[in-house]
């Protein structure tokens, strides 16, 4: 076999690929495996997206190439979106640019501003891509720890007696996956403030703003933040279309434009039915998000039953998909969720593959039926 090159000498496969190969090897051999580690929205989306789907991809325009940029009126419905929504005004010519999911904007995003040796700040726990992403550039990762005791918020303290000297960008994700942290605008303030003093780029990764939270906010919204900020968004979690690949990013135009530059080599824009359906999502009404909310809050309450049952604590004031549960003092959260896959067929997250910070810790999703959870309660019964 030829070489793999260097970059991939310390990024691993991700640990939900490996884990669900296995899972699939326990199934084929007759095991009743319930997945509830996975945030993946299982309901259905908006309605008006499919005949959007449908009308538009019979349109003579629908098969060709897209605009790297996205349809005029897809940046337009995502500046109306995030004017209605977060009081953020934004430039729909020039910054804001379609995403095929925000994934692929946190490797554009990393590709665009980072050379080898660049540092870039990242949370403990946190979404491992910016890890890999920032490991494929050869840039270096430095984790800010964050802490129950501190709410999962940054420690300003800490950060400040780091050396930032090399530090390029600062990953952020408010709410917070995987604890549900929710961020107060005094945090907001504080970061804009230190990355203007460091000259670091800030990038908030914002898919789950409307999922069980009563206060969705754009770190755009606050004074100054479009200088050193930038913000991905996903339809994904918002309007349960995780397999549509459709996110944003959005801020100021230069950056946008920067970022631009790369993903126009990379790729092409998204397929163009699926932009119609993504504006007909975004165009959605209020009782959307509040029959969305209902479902979850129903999961919610099953899944701090479950809790509970494994003895685990955990905060009810949190926002998102997961509920994040600290395991007892006599385990780990690997053990727990080792223990419950092998012992009662039952796959839940543990808390390491986010960082150390999560070692004794597990992550369940509300994305399984009521049903489905309540039997995963039976079982620990």
């Amino acid at each position: 076999m030829i070489a793999t090159s260097n970059r991939l000498s310390d990024v691993k496969e991700y640990y939900f690929s490996k884990k669900l190969r296995a899972i699939k090897i326990l199934e084929e051999q007759g095991q009743n495996i319930i997945n509830i580690a996975i945030g993946s929205p299982d309901l259905d989306p908006p309605k008006q997206i499919l005949s959007a789907l449908t009308n538009a991809s019979i349109l003579p325009q629908a098969n060709g190439y897209q605009s790297y940029q996205g349809l005029p009126e897809l940046r337009e419905a995502m500046a109306k979106f995030y004017k209605n929504k977060f009081k953020v005004n934004l430039n729909p010519k020039n910054g804001i640019l379609p995403l095929m999911g925000s994934k692929e904007g946190i490797m554009l995003t990393s590709l665009t501003f980072l050379n080898a040796g660049d540092s870039v700040l990242i949370p403990n726990p946190g979404y491992p891509t910016y890890t890999s992403a920032t490991k494929l550039l050869n840039a270096k990762p430095i984790f800010y720890n964050l802490t129950a005791k501190n709410n999962w918020l940054p420690d300003f303290k800490t950060l400040e007696k780091q050396d930032l000297t090399k530090v390029k960008l600062m990953w952020l994700n408010y709410p917070h996956m995987p604890t549900g942290s929710v961020a107060t605008d005094k945090l907001f303030i504080q970061l804009i403030q230190f990355a203007k003093k460091h000259k670091i780029l800030l990038i908030n990764d914002n898919p789950y703003s409307f999922i069980l939270n009563d206060n969705p906010t754009s770190i755009l919204s606050f004074p100054g933040a479009k200088d050193v900020a930038l913000e991905l968004n996903s339809l994904s979690k918002t309007f349960n279309m995780p397999g549509w690949r459709v996110g944003m990013l959005l801020g100021a135009e230069k950056y946008v434009k920067a970022v631009l530059q790369v993903k126009s080599n990379m790729d092409s824009g998204m397929y163009f039915a699926i932009q119609k359906s993504a504006i007909a999502a975004l165009e959605s009404d209020e009782n959307w998000y509040t029959k969305l909310n209902t479902v979850y809050k129903k999961r919610r309450d099953i899944v701090w039953q479950i809790m509970d049952k494994l003895h685990c604590s955990y905060n009810k004031n949190t926002a998102g998909l997961f509920v994040w549960g600290k395991v007892p003092k006599q385990t780990n959260g690997k053990a727990l969720a080792d223990y419950l896959l092998e012992e009662k067929q039952v796959f839940v997250t543990p808390g390491f593959i986010f960082g150390s910070q999560g070692k004794n810790y597990i992550r369940i999703s509300l994305c399984e039926t009521e049903n489905v959870l309540k039997t995963v309660l039976n079982r620990l019964k």
